[in-house]
């Protein structure tokens, strides 16, 4: 099998591998989705169990391929999905009640719910298509969002029977418990609605689009087909109205939570206390508009009242972290952006206003906190390595082994589980470290991944005077004699990492290197894991300093291996890789010869609120940011760019996928006649029907391999 269709089939290698853990109370359970095989999509729902006599068994809960359901999504669905980046089908999501006796999901917009103790998946009746079913912590309820209503299962029978459904929550133009597009794609908050822990109230988000800009998602391969309207948010636009509410469900009476929202209109976390006695501690943040104050308050679910617990600022943005605010008992656990702590500055871990981690520890993300202490995620000295963590209260203590790699962490009920891909092996390993009070000890779980094709041998490098984190990637048959051309192979903005330790992220890279070229992947100014200071570098101006990254880093990798042909160099890149790429041969069209610029941002104007403002601020406040960083001027014109050389014009690949609701497709067909207006030669390769993820197989195996012949042929390099 060759690698792009490996590639394309496995989903990039991630089918196999255990993931969205969820655990029992008392830490004795452990669910997981997993699919059987490596290049079999359909995900199955497991289950580890620590049995009383100390055996531990595992055992299939759900095969979704026995239900005989289809894949006929409803849009809410096939829309979180997108958000989600989801690829697999199957049972793809689920949720427990607080045993995980019961646990509820959706196959094809269809109702289930399947009872541990007994062993018994039942469907239900429901008001329309499913989307984010949810057990109440008791297992007598299952909430879920049909339409643009919260519904809610009853289960007078049990939990082996057949509820009947009812409306909770129905009201004409508006959305009730569903995350809203910003919520979902930019603050990682996918969800609308929560279980209170004495199981009688649910709070839920009112979410109201009536003035969201409509914008129309069409294919033009089936004109026959109507376009899709899509409430999109652009940058300088209005947002959606987002309130909260916390209803009963015995009476259906509603509080609305009070918070000044004119103000405060982003919100980006709502999470109860999980603890019964303290039931009514509803913790709430919301964010400014400009993103450069957040409010942690906790909210009165009497009356609506809220008060201020802590507030948190800064001059460029308030950095949102996933899992926080929490609670370590009656402390309130944060993640803060310290100036002072370190060189660069840290993000470290807060409990009750006094930092718990050392400068120099980049906290990623907060997972559990619990009577055993507070897990989380973070970066240390090498930013291309994220460990798990747990500060007990006293100190912190790394989880797993001290090899560098990256590590997916779940924990709950003091069982803790450790996915860690590392560079030393081709799949990553994922084990279970059971709780102190089940008596520890360890336990594997199967990993079911493909091992690529090819194996990557990347040479870890830290480049130039600010130290840029990068992967150098040769042919594996290089004879370390010729000169090779240059593929740089960047994302290159904020959020997101490319070079990590992981020998499945660089495997894609080190194929591309095997066709040719000499592949450099480097992290920039922005990227995550260096620091505070680090990602605000960025702040007012997307284009100029992540280019200019990408070209110090070449110069210096080319001291450390001389063979790099500087004179033929290529980039290649997808989303903020894709407007990379397009921005190199416009603006250093001496040094980037040729680009694949994949589902670019062109037009930041057309890109939306929480993502651009961040950054850019509004394009009415900050109309400089916008000039020097989008590609293409206000009146649709080609916007700062060198000449090219009449001699050694670059080439240029645009692709885009016409159903992207992300990155619409007007950002490359745009930039398309931006360039012919201007008399500039370039190619574009539409994708009916493909969105911002790419998922179709076929599309996705053709596409790597389009992109590595056009590479070829721009670089004169000869095809293998």
């Amino acid at each position: 099998m060759s690698f792009p269709r490996q590639l394309a089939r496995t989903r990039r290698f991630t089918l196999g591998v255990p993931r969205s853990f969820s655990f029992a109370a008392d830490g004795r359970r452990v669910l997981f989705l997993r699919s059987p095989a490596g290049d079999d999509p359909v995900t199955a729902l497991w289950l580890v169990e620590h049995h009383e006599d100390g055996g531990v068994h595992e055992r299939c809960l759900v095969d979704p391929r026995s239900l005989e359901t289809g894949e006929d999504l409803p849009p809410e669905e096939r829309a979180r999905r997108e958000r989600a980046r989801e690829q697999a089908s199957g049972v793809v999501a689920f949720a427990t009640d607080r045993g995980a006796d019961l646990v509820a999901f959706a196959l094809g917009g269809r109702l289930f719910t399947h009872h541990v103790p007994t062993d018994t998946t039942v469907e239900h009746p429901s008001a329309g298509p499913v989307f984010d079913p949810r057990p109440s912590p008791d297992g007598r309820r299952v909430a879920y969002v049909s339409g643009p209503g919260l519904h809610v299962l009853e289960l007078p029978g049990g939990p082996t029977q057949p509820g009947a459904t009812r409306p909770l929550l129905v009201e004409g133009g508006i959305s009730w418990g569903r995350a809203e597009f910003v919520a979902a794609e930019e603050m990682r908050r996918t969800r609308g609605y929560w279980w209170g822990p004495d199981s009688a109230r649910i709070a839920v988000t009112r979410v109201d689009e009536s003035n969201v800009g409509v914008w129309h998602i069409a294919d033009p391969a089936k004109p026959w087909e109507p376009a899709r309207e899509h409430r999109y948010p652009a940058a300088g636009t209005t947002d959606a109205d987002v309130r909260l509410a916390v209803v009963s469900l015995e009476d259906g009476r509603r509080i609305d939570i009070d918070w000044d929202r004119e103000h405060s209109p982003y919100l980006s976390r709502v999470a109860w206390d999980d603890d019964p006695e303290v039931a009514d501690r509803l913790t709430v943040q919301v964010q400014t508009r400009d993103q450069r104050s957040v409010e942690i308050l906790r909210a009165d679910t009497t009356n609506g009242r809220t008060e201020v617990l802590r507030t948190l600022a800064d001059d460029a943005w308030v950095e949102l972290i996933v899992g926080a605010p929490t609670w370590y008992g009656s402390a309130l656990v944060t993640v803060e952006d310290l100036a002072d702590a370190g060189p660069g500055g840290s993000r470290s871990l807060v409990v009750d206003g006094v930092a718990v981690t050392e400068p120099g520890m980049q906290v990623r993300s907060v997972v559990c906190a619990d009577e055993q202490g507070v897990v989380f995620t973070a970066s240390t000295d090498d930013p291309t390595a994220i460990s798990g963590y747990r500060w007990n209260g006293d100190s912190v203590i790394r989880l797993g082994t001290s090899t560098p790699g990256v590590a997916v962490v779940a924990s709950g009920g003091g069982t803790d589980v450790l996915v860690t891909a590392t560079d030393e092996t081709p799949l990553p390993n994922a084990e279970i470290h059971w709780s102190p009070a089940l008596g520890g000890g360890r336990q594997e779980v199967a990993v079911h991944a493909q091992v690529p094709e090819v194996t990557a041998a990347p040479r870890w490098l830290t480049l130039g005077e600010r130290e840029l984190r990068g992967a150098l990637l040769l042919p594996t048959d290089d004879d370390g004699t010729g000169s090779l051309p240059v593929l740089l192979d960047p994302y290159g903005g904020p959020h997101a990492q490319r070079v990590v330790r992981s020998a499945t992220a660089m495997a894609t890279s080190q194929w591309l290197a095997d066709q040719g070229f000499a592949v450099l992947v480097v992290d920039g100014r922005g990227s995550p894991g260096r620091g505070p200071a680090w990602e605000r570098s960025l702040h007012g101006d997307l284009a100029t300093i992540p280019l200019q990254d990408q070209l110090d880093a070449l110069d210096a990798a080319a001291k450390l291996e001389p063979r790099l042909d500087l004179e033929r160099v290529a980039m290649r890149g997808w989303s903020f890789g894709g407007y990379l790429a397009a921005l190199a041969v416009l603006r250093a069209p001496d040094r980037i010869r040729a680009a694949v610029a994949g589902a670019p941002v062109t037009d930041w104007q057309l890109y939306d609120t929480h993502y651009t403002e961040r950054y850019l601020g509004t394009p009415e406040g900050a109309p400089e940011a916008y000039d020097v960083s989008s590609l293409i001027g206000p009146e649709g014109e080609l916007g700062p760019a060198e000449p090219w050389p009449e001699d050694a014009e670059p080439e240029l690949m645009l692709i885009h996928g016409l159903a992207d609701d992300n990155v619409v497709a007007a950002h490359a067909l745009r930039l398309s006649s931006a360039l012919l207006a201007d008399g500039r030669s370039h190619r574009f390769l539409p994708l009916s029907g493909v969105t911002h993820m790419t998922p179709q197989e076929v599309v996705a195996e053709q596409l790597l391999t389009l992109q590595v012949r056009f590479l070829q042929r721009a670089l004169d390099v000869p095809a293998r």
